[in-house]
């Protein structure tokens, strides 16, 4: 069994594991104000940011789904790896060599499945590079020679050679220290007769690497057209490789896509060298299988695609039959995107690989530069099956090409589209066509899935409650400010329960009045402390922003427990008053002056609080 990692460890994995960095190698990330950085939520699919990271105390919240954490628990979210597992993936890339407990560090035998997995895949892609100079990878490497990559093209993308032995990479790496089983469940080999054998053997092989850099599997293409097998071969599903979340070379583009708002989606390793080596280093390929949703998600993170962004996605498919298929198939997942989507279609069939080879890399760049909107293409692309020279092929090409414009969301776009498509096949009668897709999406409406209600929140718009919200983030944040004041509240003046909850817990650890400046201990203690449910609105309260003004601060949070107990008095003194009403001032005499004694007393309070609340 592994020992508990030391705590001094993790603190230190910590330290060197600067939030920001970590989170903006998975989406992209913008100054937010405040200190803050936001982008969009990796967990959960949402069109406007909201995932905020703040990086001074080392926390991220996304408000659309509710969870928070910090850098561990991001990688934990993200990963599914288990606490230890997390700690250990980032004391790897932080170069912190870890202790535990328990029998002391043994390198390699605690350290977690995927970390171990991933070590294998890292020794696996060295071999294979190690093999392309050897004298029978002379097939591989004229292979490349023919499309135009040389040896140093080869190295940048990691392109190696699997020589056509059953054995070379087990022994190799079981000589490493992996296991049979480790090789097995990682895809790197199958199971023999007599033990493993390599999954791949006599082909050219691309490390696929997840947006970290890690390699997490491989694809290889035959180079002997006379052997078994298909000609691409890519990595089984793993615990490392899910081939439906994967894209080739999202590594090296994710911060050309994030800069130039842009992603080229190619069809091939080979098409994603050609690109990047001709100045399209935006591009990117699926591994194996279609673009799909997950695909769309990590895109839409590095994209930061939003409303009012201006990025675009660039489907590039061959001129055939198969890729205006293709092509179509990404239009059902059109609207997934905010941003633009397009479609650069080589009128010869040529792929960015082969256009480089034949018209140089300048061709490559205006295949891209000439991009047409995908929608259009769709619809181009249904009137071509038809004869519109005659008025029987023209109305069939209307009904073919109406519900792809009537499976446009936008309504204005929906409109200008109706009207190119009146104008390509030649109607002359836009009421007409207008009229044809509105009724074939008048047809398709009772099919329509029905959105799901929003989700209910508490009503922030009370100031009351706003006004309970900053405090508690100055007690989180700035507890300092607020001293013993925050203890002198009281539950009863936070409403809400969630609030009323982080209260108690903040007094029960001590209070703001010995919790000093804050920062990440007094985060730390809180979260040890609350329950799971409690744990996400810690974070949050660590990461939203405060209204204050920094050069006034100690005002501000003088003011802001004013306005808090000028809402508890107030709340009290409508009490007091309903009391009153209901106490006769002749027969209940006394009391009604006790009473009448208190209201006087209360009302003198809320003037001197209000006083200095305006201070806000």
């Amino acid at each position: 069994m592994a020992g508990r990692i030391s705590d001094e460890d993790i603190a230190l994995v910590r330290e060197r594991s600067p939030i920001a960095d970590i989170v903006g190698e998975h989406i992209q990330l913008r100054n937010a104000g405040g200190g803050n950085l936001k982008g969009l939520c990796p967990f959960h699919e949402e069109k406007s940011p909201s995932f905020n990271v703040t990086p001074t105390r080392g926390y991220w919240y996304c408000f659309g789904c509710a969870e928070g954490g910090d850098v561990i628990t991001f990688v934990r979210r993200l990963e599914h790896l288990s606490f230890g597992e997390a700690v250990e993936r980032l004391a790897n890339r932080a170069g912190v060599q870890l202790r535990y407990e328990q029998g002391g560090y043994v390198p390699g035998r605690e350290q977690g499945e995927r970390i171990r997995l991933i070590e294998a895949h890292r020794a696996a892609a060295e071999f294979y590079v190690s093999k392309l100079s050897a004298p029978d990878a002379a097939i591989g490497r004229r292979f490349l020679s023919e499309r135009g990559f040389e040896r140093v093209d080869a190295e940048r993308f990691g392109v190696g050679y699997a020589p056509a032995e059953w054995e070379a990479l087990s022994r190799h790496l079981m000589g490493r220290g992996f296991t049979s089983a480790e090789l097995i469940k990682g895809g790197l080999a199958k199971e023999g007769r007599r033990g493993p054998i390599d999954r791949f053997r006599g082909r050219l092989v691309w490390p696929i690497r997840d947006i970290t850099g890690d390699v997490i599997g491989f694809g290889a293409r035959k180079l002997n057209d006379a052997e078994d097998g298909p000609k691409y071969l890519n990595t089984p599903e793993s615990p490392l490789y899910k081939k439906s979340e994967v894209l080739y070379g999202v590594d090296l583009a994710k911060r050309e896509i994030s800069k130039r708002s842009q992603a080229v989606i190619v069809e091939g390793y080979t098409d994603v060298m050609a690109c990047h080596l001709s100045g399209v280093p935006t591009a990117v390929a699926t591994c194996g299988t279609a673009f799909g949703e997950e695909h769309i998600k990590v895109l839409r993170r590095l994209l930061l695609d939003q409303s009012g962004s201006h990025g675009e996605v660039v489907f590039t498919f061959d001129g055939d039959a198969a890729g205006q298929k293709a092509a179509l198939r990404a239009f059902a997942d059109e609207q997934k995107f905010v941003t633009q989507t397009f479609v650069a279609v080589q009128a010869d069939g040529l792929d960015p690989c082969d256009l480089r080879v034949r018209q140089g890399e300048a061709a490559v760049r205006d295949l891209i530069a000439g991009r047409e909107p995908l929608f259009a293409f769709a619809i181009r692309s249904v009137i071509s099956r038809y004869d519109v020279s005659t008025n029987e092929g023209r109305l069939s090409a209307l009904d073919a090409a109406a519900p792809i414009v009537a499976g446009i969301k936008d309504r204005s776009l929906r409109q200008l589209y109706a009207v190119d498509l009146d104008r390509w096949l030649g109607f002359n009668n836009e009421r007409f066509v207008l009229d044809r897709i509105t009724e074939v999406s008048a047809a398709a409406q009772p099919r329509a899935q029905r959105p799901a209600g929003p989700r209910k929140v508490a009503d922030l718009t009370d100031p009351g409650v706003r006004t309970e919200a900053e405090v508690l983030r100055l007690a989180v944040q700035r507890p300092a400010l607020l001293g013993p004041g925050f203890e002198a509240l009281g539950e009863e003046a936070f409403t809400l329960p969630e609030h009323a909850a982080l209260y108690r817990l903040i007094v029960g650890s001590g209070g703001t009045a010995t919790a000093g400046q804050g920062g990440r201990e007094w985060v730390d203690l809180l979260l040890g402390g609350a329950e799971d449910a409690l744990r996400g609105v810690v974070t949050r309260f660590a990461v939203e922003e405060l209204r204050a003004d920094l050069a006034n601060e100690e005002r501000y949070a003088s003011a802001m427990l004013a306005a808090l107990e000028l809402v508890s008095v107030a709340r009290a003194i409508e009490r007091l008053k309903s009391r009153m009403q209901r106490t006769n001032p002749v027969d209940e005499q006394q009391e009604y002056n006790r009473l009448f004694g208190e209201l006087v007393a209360l009302e003198q309070q809320r003037r001197v609080l209000k006083d200095r609340a305006a201070g806000s």
